[in-house]
């Protein structure tokens, strides 16, 4: 659809992605705390700027992906398609809210490193099942993650 606005935002989960199913569908809900950094001229120093708190919404096997991988403090990059909806609370009042209908979603390795797990390897149990990876790809294999091991930083 086109005039959609499409927005990237950079930031950590405020609390683990809650998984649910709706109509059949499996969803992930999570909201990402993004806060600028400012530089104030008064002290000469980086300060926080206003946090911008942005719900999102994931959906069918990425919402798996995201409830197996990612928990409270996850920093992550997030691209999606913004959304107002309008809705009545259970006493009666109107409310509006801004949502990201989440596109894609990684992990940032600015501050961490991570083991990218093609979905086809993984093995265990949704929902609190310990998932597990297991090699399947040969040597020389054309997946450049098959044979990934991050490195510890030299001090």
């Amino acid at each position: 659809m086109s005039g959609e606005t499409t927005l990237t935002i950079i930031g950590n989960l405020t609390d683990d992605p809650e998984l649910r199913e709706v109509n059949g569908q499996l969803v992930a809900n999570f909201t990402v705390a993004s806060t600028p950094r400012v530089f104030d001229r008064q002290s000469n120093q980086w300060k926080d700027g206003a946090a911008l708190f942005l719900r999102c919404a994931l959906w069918r096997d990425a919402a798996d992906n995201v409830a197996q991988s990612l928990i409270r403090g996850s920093r992550v990059i997030v691209t999606g398609k913004l959304s107002q909806r309008s809705y009545e609370n259970r006493q009666g009042e109107k409310r509006t809210v801004l949502e990201l209908t989440v596109d894609e979603i990684g992990v940032s390795l600015k501050y961490a490193v991570a083991k990218p797990i093609k979905r086809s390897a993984l093995t265990g149990a949704r929902n609190g099942g310990q998932a597990t990876a297991k090699n399947t790809a040969p040597r020389g294999s054309d997946d450049p993650f098959a044979e990934f091991q991050p490195e510890a930083e030299e001090a």
